[in-house]
């Protein structure tokens, strides 16, 4: 099941830098995924964002300083009840100030107690002035919290509000998701070095032509970010896509069935598992014109084309024993049979075949319809979105692991 159809407690601890005016943008991301959404809010990011517009987006009451030892909010105990209701803590932005209370312990502000009583993961994400992030006070206190287990976010560069240009802006929102996706995520990968193919290549006839296929390379990226997700070092090699690169990937980008098979073969080579997941073109063209070929009046135009290397078969034959190999098999004719003599042929470990006919699977779809197969011929139907097939695919590659 993926973290999207799972409901997480996140609490979002606001504080007072420019940077909080972006606080309503990043609740609303969480409670787009249907997660539940509370907020802490310091008394000095009051001034830059409303603790109305933030109750209105997350449906929950906000809690201030003043809540932490007033009559009414204090005793609730707020920074125990927040600290055990939290799946994870997210401090955004957080501000030098803050940072430095986290580092010794302090427990003077509702912000500090909670972290201090919460067991749940916490995310930092320092956003300030460039020359204030570089100070060796600020330094030393982002390693402090590093050492005390949270994690350090490092900001992002560009213009920052102060008219400065660097380091110091906080992150897009999607990296804030994607950081929490990862902190409340199982661990089961940590220490696995992971390859992930996807997308199409793309074969030119000349400078304005190719041939290609429809693949949105959505299945490949989604694999790669679950392992992500599951504390897995990915690298994802990707044809041509419309796609964002995902956040916490090495992405080597490619272009042609060569190109890939280049940077695929020398991945193999120190990953553990490769998923080859891509829609890699079968053919191209015997020759490549240097200049658009013009039509000339002619009624038709022929072309010639030859092989393409077979990618998996080359990375299967260079397996080593402990490696794992994944292909993909999308049919649109005899599923079973087709797909278990590519697992055989090509010396793969495991394969995930789909029938490209079948409503709600295939290219550009959201969702998924696999049948898993492995070498000791067992069968195993999954479905559900992209995101859910990918990490069952990395739940049975887990278990095949184990028997290994």
């Amino acid at each position: 099941m993926s973290l999207g159809s799972k409901k997480i407690n996140v609490l979002l601890c606001v504080t007072g830098g420019i940077a909080a005016y972006k606080a309503p943008h990043i609740v609303r991301g969480f409670v787009q995924l249907g997660w539940n959404v509370k907020v802490i809010l310091t008394d000095s990011a009051e001034a830059f964002v409303s603790p109305m517009v933030l109750a209105t987006l997350s449906s929950n009451r906000v809690w201030m300083d003043r809540d932490f030892l007033s009559i009414d909010g204090g005793s609730q105990i707020p920074h125990i009840s927040l600290a055990e209701w939290a799946d994870v803590v997210i401090i955004a932005p957080c501000t030098a100030d803050t940072a430095s209370r986290l580092a010794v312990g302090a427990g003077g502000k509702l912000l500090d107690s909670t972290v201090l009583a919460t067991k749940a993961p916490v995310l930092v994400f320092p956003a300030m002035n460039v020359n204030m992030l570089y100070h060796p006070a600020t330094r030393d206190n982002l390693k402090k919290l590093q050492e005390l287990g949270y994690e350090v976010i490092d900001p992002d560069s560009g213009d920052l509000a102060c008219g400065y240009e660097g380091q110091g802006r906080l992150p897009d929102r999607e990296v804030i998701v994607e950081e929490a996706k990862r902190a409340v995520s199982m661990r089961d990968m940590e220490g696995l070095s992971v390859v992930v193919t996807a997308g199409p290549t793309r074969e030119f006839m000349d400078p304005v032509r190719f041939i290609s296929n429809p693949s949105s390379g959505k299945m490949g990226y989604s694999l790669a970010k679950t392992a992500w997700y599951r504390g897995a070092d990915v690298e994802l090699i990707t044809g041509p896509v419309s796609m964002s690169s995902p956040h916490g990937v090495r992405v080597t980008k490619v272009v042609s069935a060569l190109d890939m098979m280049d940077a695929a073969v020398e991945s193999m080579a120190g990953c553990d598992i490769m998923v080859k997941a891509a829609a890699v073109g079968d053919y191209r063209f015997t020759s490549v014109s240097e200049k658009k070929i013009k039509r000339k009046g002619t009624d038709s135009v022929e072309i010639t084309m030859i092989n393409n290397p077979d990618i998996a078969a080359k990375l299967g034959s260079i397996k080593k024993p402990d490696q794992t190999l994944v292909g993909f098999a999308a049919e649109t004719d005899n599923l079973l049979s087709n797909a278990t003599e590519k697992l055989n042929s090509k010396g793969l470990d495991l394969i995930a075949a789909n029938d490209l006919t079948e409503e709600g699977s295939g290219f550009d779809s959201e969702t998924n319809n696999v049948t898993l197969l492995d070498r000791e011929g067992s069968l195993k139907k999954i479905s559900g979105t992209k995101e859910d097939v990918a990490d069952m695919i990395w739940d049975r590659v887990l278990e095949i692991r184990g028997k290994s």
